[in-house]
């Protein structure tokens, strides 16, 4: 049986032993799919915390008949779990832990989906004075000033990023002004727009959740701030409870027409923008360009 990572709660356990999927059948539909057409996806807060879940899975089940169950953590918890057979298919944006994992030989395929950024987010009279600055410039400045720094701190891929966003700028964060929620990138907003903090975020979270949050986009466009997602199929040499034909299902139907049609549209009729650019079929190399 799989074995939960202890970060999840009790209900989630019980969701996994019962073998049940969350996405709900669409309205309309002749039955729900059967039961052993059941698949675990592990991915990253963001594509919850934006709203992208909602409206993929819901289309994903009415076309393939798979229902999905959704373990929404960091990237890195994520390939954790594929890495201990745990999840069937993992949506992740940590490019360089994704490439590590690969090399471990327990996943299949592992293809481009999807890109947006990130962008540094603080409050509107900006004390670090980091307004139009690159990001390493934008972190040197944070540090230098002491001001607040809202880390997710939870092996994401966003933490990953703001990792190398430090190092790039030669420091070490450290001190009462640096704190870490190791919580999504949705709580973790929301706990630097309470302490008129910076952080780090994805685009589309912050855009889905700007309303409630007393923070401006600061510092933006760098190259470095882009923000790649791939699908990656897990394989029963990472488990033998595994289901392969449920990853490759759910691969293979994010990367076709109708889902990167949806990941195309998504944002843009509430923000005036898409939240996510669409990549299946790209040459990685050129993205941002």
């Amino acid at each position: 049986m799989r074995k939960t990572l202890t970060v999840f709660s009790a209900w989630i356990a019980a969701a996994l032993l019962a073998g049940c999927g969350t996405t709900t059948t669409p309205t309309g539909a002749a039955s729900a799919p059967p039961a052993d057409k059941s698949l675990i996806l592990a991915t990253t807060t963001s594509t919850q915390d934006s709203g992208l879940l909602d409206e993929l899975l819901p289309a994903f089940t009415r076309d393939s008949g798979w229902q999905v169950k959704t373990l929404a953590v960091g990237s890195g918890q994520a390939i954790e779990l594929g890495r201990r057979g745990e999840a069937d298919a993992l949506l992740v944006h940590s490019p360089a832990a994704e490439t590590e994992f690969m090399a471990e030989g327990t996943a299949g395929s592992r293809r481009l989906v999807m890109h947006n950024d990130f962008v540094l987010v603080g409050p509107k009279d900006d004390p670090a004075d980091i307004k139009g600055a690159a990001a390493s410039e934008a972190m040197k400045k944070i540090a230098a000033a002491e001001a607040v720094f809202v880390s997710r701190g939870d092996e994401s891929g966003t933490h990953a990023k703001e990792e190398g966003l430090w190092t790039k700028a030669g420091v070490t964060p450290g001190g009462s002004w640096y704190q870490s929620t190791g919580q999504g990138m949705g709580e973790t907003l929301r706990v630097a727009s309470e302490k008129a903090g910076y952080t780090l975020s994805d685009r589309a979270t912050y855009l889905s959740q700007r309303g409630s949050l007393a923070l401006d986009v600061l510092s933006e466009g760098d190259p470095g701030l882009l923000n790649v997602y791939h699908v990656i199929e897990m394989t029963k040499k990472a488990g033998q409870l595994v289901q392969p034909d449920g990853a490759k299902a759910f691969a293979d139907w994010i990367v076709g027409p109708p889902a990167q049609q949806i990941i195309g549209e998504f944002g843009r009729a509430k923000f005036g923008q898409p939240l996510f650019t669409p990549d299946a079929g790209k040459d990685e190399s050129t993205l941002g360009q």
